[in-house]
């Protein structure tokens, strides 16, 4: 028994020690499960063309506004420069942000980015798109169903965005790589 609690205890100090594998585990999966996620849902928000970037679609502001698209008639044009550059931003959030973790470039600024952008997302959905009134959108938690859009999803999504905002990115990182000492400046 004495071996077997000194291999354990031999094994989790290891662990302990392995500072590099939670955030380089936390990005990896970010980006296998929501990298194209929120890529794919920015481009729905993209106008025509390249100029598109400057000039979003008709979608970006349903998806983003959905009550008050529906209030002016699904017109956009009625929309005032606000709003325009909320619905700019909220669409190149979903490729800057989601590109700078996966390249552990500024990534605890990325991460707290992504955070506010999914509880703003997560407001949307429950209070825009009616979602509050469906317990299976909203969820709860400490009960046997464990696929809720909000409580349950969203809830590990922001858990590995506070692993990257608390330990930072990792070892493969243009963070890491940035961070090496610079040679000391002479005065």
């Amino acid at each position: 028994m004495t071996a077997l609690l000194s291999l354990y205890r031999a094994t989790t100090e290891r662990l302990e020690q392995a500072d590099w594998l939670l955030p380089t585990l936390a990005r990896l999966l970010f980006a296998a499960i929501l990298l194209m996620y929120f890529w794919l849902s920015g481009l729905t928000k993209l106008g025509d063309g390249f100029a598109g970037i400057f000039s979003p679609s008709a979608g970006a502001y349903v998806q983003i506004f959905p009550r008050m698209m529906e209030a002016v008639g699904y017109d956009s044009s009625q929309f005032g420069l606000f709003a325009k550059l909320f619905v700019l931003a909220g669409t190149w959030a979903e490729f800057i942000l989601p590109a700078l973790i996966v390249l552990g470039l500024f990534t605890r600024l990325a991460a707290l980015g992504m955070i506010a952008f999914i509880a703003l997302q997560s407001l949307t959905d429950l209070y825009g798109h009616g979602g509050w009134a469906d317990p299976k959108v909203l969820g709860a938690w400490f009960d046997k169903v464990p696929d809720s859009i909000i409580m349950d999803q969203r809830a590990f999504w922001v858990f590995a965005l506070l692993v990257l905002v608390i330990k930072g990115a990792g070892p493969i990182s243009f963070d890491r790589a940035l961070r090496k000492d610079q040679p000391a400046a002479r005065t």
